[in-house]
């Protein structure tokens, strides 16, 4: 995030007191850098180092059984989250155990063996973001928020703004103003507190940690409970093993806009090793940003340890973020890991969405459109193996993004109502 707020500057949600076991089997909040433990609370800077916080757990023994008798949503992964053991009782969206498509024509398009892609295009409010925002939710109502709110490209907003409301809590949404008119439109069916900002997501961003540290009761789901909202992203790396029969894929290829989802995907990864639910073996793991907004892939490429900020200028726009809060950390993942951050122009972005429409009936937004075209670059440039098994997520929903695809499709003709005249167009 471009602003920095310390525990004692950002403003409690509220002041209930927490409730015995209310985030699960988690036990306090850990700092990245320094490793300074934090209590559980709305906090998300280290008050040592102001580093960026995340959740701490004390695991019970879990095993497969349990996990698969649970519910088909996120919640079968309660032991593992910042959650109450009670969770299936409080109104949300139940989000997750989305399909895992096995890609066999866009494989065989590109020359890839055994391709997977995890389609999160299918969730309640047709992206990945409902997993994180459950998490979020949860969180605010432990702490006794009065406001679920956020800064978004987007996604996490038609997401917050639909769980809110499923809650019954009171939501307010902060877009960037030139964001796509579907995806203010998903927001505002869900509240009538949509705030369109002259700016940037940064901008937003910006203003969005002004205000949490101005209000009282406000949960900020990307940053005064961001520690909390970052972890359900872990659930797309859970699911991804189980539904591949309790296995690693060989190689991922995860979009980054701030960062955090390919870094919960390793985090899920690495948890399901230790506890055992998995057999422990490499993996690689790829990040995909548009050109217009790649500030983690240059770093990468660059062989640099830190990530410039960068304008956005891209129509992948849930991928525009220019100054990536985990940037650093996607970077430490793909060099740990063997992978690499690509990225590809806008109309490689296009011609993604197309592919994947085309190959495997699913359309994508840009978003997905950017990890697929990755996805090929990786290939033909020889840093991504063909031959190995690979898993790529496709975030979101097409319809959200449809000014980015319009102008690139549309009728292959316009006839008569005779059959003379499609006998002409030579489609037969």
């Amino acid at each position: 995030m471009s602003a920095v707020v310390t525990e004692t500057e950002v403003r409690a949600p509220g002041s209930a007191g927490l409730r015995e076991g209310a985030f699960g089997n988690a036990t306090g909040l850990s700092c990245r850098e320094c490793g300074h433990a934090t209590a559980l609370g709305p906090f998300y800077a280290c008050p040592e180092c102001f580093g960026p916080l995340e959740v701490a757990y004390d695991f019970p023994a879990v095993t497969r059984e349990e996990i698969e008798a649970g519910p088909r949503n996120i919640w079968r992964y309660k032991a593992l989250l910042p959650v109450p053991d009670d969770i299936e009782l409080s109104p949300n969206t139940e989000p997750g155990f989305t399909r895992l498509l096995n890609a066999r024509n866009l494989g065989r398009e590109l020359g890839i063996e055994n391709l997977w892609v995890k389609d999160d295009s299918t969730n309640p409010t047709n992206s990945f973001k409902d997993r994180v925002v459950a998490c979020a939710l949860s969180a605010a109502r432990e702490l006794g928020a009065k406001v679920f709110a956020c800064p978004s490209t987007g996604n996490l907003a038609n997401a917050v703004a639909a769980a809110g409301a499923r809650a019954g809590i009171k939501t307010v949404v902060f877009i960037p103003s030139d964001l796509e008119k579907p995806k203010q439109v998903n927001s505002a069916v869900y509240t009538d507190s949509l705030v369109a900002v002259d700016g940037n997501y940064d901008d937003v961003n910006r203003l969005a940690s002004e205000i949490a540290g101005e209000e009282d009761g406000w949960a900020f789901v990307n940053v005064n409970v961001r520690p909390f909202y970052a972890e359900g992203s872990k659930t797309l790396g859970y699911e991804i093993a189980e539904q591949l029969g309790w296995r690693l894929p060989d190689q991922v290829v995860i979009p980054v806009a701030s960062g955090s989802q390919l870094t919960k995907v390793d985090k899920a990864f690495q948890e399901l090793i230790a506890l055992g639910l998995v057999e422990e073996k490499p993996y690689r793991i790829f990040g995909a940003q548009a050109a217009g907004c790649s500030p983690v892939s240059a770093a990468f490429k660059d062989g640099h340890q830190v990530v410039r900020p960068v304008r956005p200028d891209t129509i992948a726009k849930s991928l525009a973020i220019g100054n990536p809060a985990d940037g650093v950390y996607v970077l430490d993942v793909c060099r740990r890991t063997g992978g690499a951050v690509e990225d590809i122009t806008d109309d490689q972005v296009r011609e993604g969405i197309l592919l994947l429409a085309r190959t495997e009936g699913i359309f994508t937004e840009t978003a997905g459109g950017t990890t697929v075209g990755v996805l090929k670059k990786l290939v033909e440039t020889g840093q991504l193996d063909p031959t190995l098994e690979t898993v790529v997520i496709n975030t979101g929903m097409g319809l959200k993004t449809l000014d980015a695809i319009a102008d690139s499709v549309g009728p292959a003709a316009t006839i008569a109502p005779s059959y003379a005249a499609f006998a002409a167009t030579g489609i037969a």
